[in-house]
């Protein structure tokens, strides 16, 4: 098992499960609150392993790749785009699932996530690639699996500040 491989796939689902929402029909409002909330959930579920386990790691061996120049402002700006996603994710809880304004968070929310898996898999996979044996990526896809079957059910949804996530972890 390899972390890198793993947030790939993990990526594919998130896509697939986004392709799924267009494929229900707009007036089944149930069907569309079911998968959103599946959906939801493995976006949540995904930035915290993330955020427990690839960034500290890639933030002490990350040199910076695809464009940034360390890993530090790779971390900030997954980071960031974590927080966008998870505040679209809020204010479509807001509204009605199916309702215009709950389409209109759906899709931002889908806009924020596919701009952050593009600069992921460009820079911090990347870079993690380039600096990570495969032991290590295998001892965090272990560590990254068990906390996402542990929290299945969902977690609390909770922003951080990124300098104070890197400053942490640095």
């Amino acid at each position: 098992m390899d972390i890198t491989e793993l947030i790939l796939f993990q990526h594919h689902e998130q896509r697939r499960m986004f392709a799924l929402l267009d494929d229900i029909d707009r007036g089944d409002t149930d069907k569309l609150a079911a998968v959103w909330a599946r959906l939801t959930i493995l976006l949540e579920v995904h930035a915290e392993a993330e955020e427990k386990y690839f960034y500290p790691r890639l933030l002490t061996i990350g040199t910076g790749a695809g464009g940034e120049d360390s890993a530090g402002s790779e971390t900030q700006d997954a980071i960031k785009d974590h927080n966008d996603i998870r505040d679209a994710v809020a204010e479509a809880g807001t509204h009605a699932a199916g309702s215009d304004k709950w389409w209109t968070a759906v899709i931002n929310a889908r806009i924020a996530n596919s701009d952050h898996m593009a600069e992921e898999e460009r820079e911090d996979l990347a870079d993690f690639r380039q600096h990570a044996d495969l032991q290590i990526r295998h001892d965090i896809a272990v560590e990254f699996v068990a906390y996402e079957a542990q929290h299945a059910g969902g977690i609390r949804i909770q922003n951080k500040d990124p300098q104070d996530y890197v400053d942490e972890h640095t």
